[in-house]
């Protein structure tokens, strides 16, 4: 007799292989589990999400100019017409911070691009071929890494003439290490792959094996990396103003709302307190996003969930 994957076989009852299989949770229902399985995760999604919508449509949501000069109403404390205040030429610095926003996004997202470009191309190229390349390409890098970060984007920028775009560049060139190390360090481990070396057997292109077999499967940390960097961007880009090398005036950059603002510390500090509260809580959104992607992207837990 046969009941569902259930047989009885001398009064005793044996069910199917496959009938003991859980069913298969689907990978991205796996990854949605661990990545929001936290409440500081969902809370910091949102955080990031608002900075995107304010930074997109920040002339709909500042209340005012951020570059109209007002010195009638120079220095004034928080009230119900500006709820953060004035700055000392009378500009509204609640306004001026929704457009610091998008200086920031900016920054981020371009010296993440300039860096992860250049950085993922040597890293795959000194990890693939080895030998004498590896070693000019990692001793460059580690050249490089022997500078703090600051300090060469300073001296980058420097070099550059100041200004938004060399923060941009300088910054970019300033990462390019731990991308390239990163890159390298999943190339030497995914190149001894069987479907690696079956595509090099069978007469495989270097360049298809790179860009199509071993770079796609070696992205997983590097995507973490990506979002942790945004925050190190940003942190980066408002340390380089404040000291005088970012954004030009009158325009808004929340380092600059900062190294304007210290000056007034005592009398008006939330002309400091509130860019420098902007600056912390969007670099930890982005740094508790960015664990958020590690652990969902962490092959070892693949099979306990």
């Amino acid at each position: 007799m046969e009941t569902g994957t259930a047989k009885v076989i001398d009064k005793k009852v044996y069910t199917s292989p496959a009938a003991a299989v859980p069913p298969k949770r689907s990978s991205v229902k796996r990854f949605l589990k661990v990545f929001l399985a936290r409440k500081v995760v969902v809370f910091s999604l949102f955080v990031l999400l608002s900075l995107v919508f304010v930074a997109i449509f920040a002339p709909l949501v500042a209340p005012y100019d951020p570059y109209y000069q007002d010195l009638t109403k120079s220095l004034q404390k928080p009230s119900m017409e500006h709820l953060l205040g004035t700055d000392m030429l009378g500009r509204d610095v609640l306004s001026r911070i929704i457009y610091g926003s998008r200086v920031s996004i900016a920054v981020g997202i371009v010296s993440v691009i300039i860096a992860g470009g250049i950085g993922m191309i040597l890293g795959l190229i000194a990890g693939y071929f080895g030998g004498f390349i590896d070693s000019i390409i990692m001793r460059f890098m580690d050249a490089m890494m022997a500078i703090p970060m600051i300090i060469l984007a300073l001296f980058i920028g420097s070099a550059l003439g100041g200004g938004l775009d060399s923060v941009m560049i300088s910054l970019g060139i300033a990462l390019v290490p731990s991308y390239a190390r990163l890159t390298r360090g999943q190339v030497l481990s995914v190149k001894e792959s069987d479907y690696v070396l079956a595509g090099t057997i069978s007469g495989t292109s270097n360049f298809k094996n790179m860009f199509v077999h071993v770079l796609p499967n070696s992205l997983s940390p590097i995507i973490v990396l990506v979002t942790m960097n945004l925050g190190i961007a940003i942190l980066a880009e408002a340390a380089l103003s404040f000291l005088g090398m970012g954004i030009n005036p009158p325009g808004a950059a929340w380092g600059a709302m900062v190294n304007e603002g210290y000056k007034y510390l005592m009398s008006q500090p939330v002309l400091s307190i509130a860019p420098g509260i902007a600056i912390i809580i969007v670099v930890l959104s982005f740094n508790i996003v960015g664990d958020a992607l590690r652990d969902a992207l962490d092959p070892r837990l693949r099979g306990r969930i």
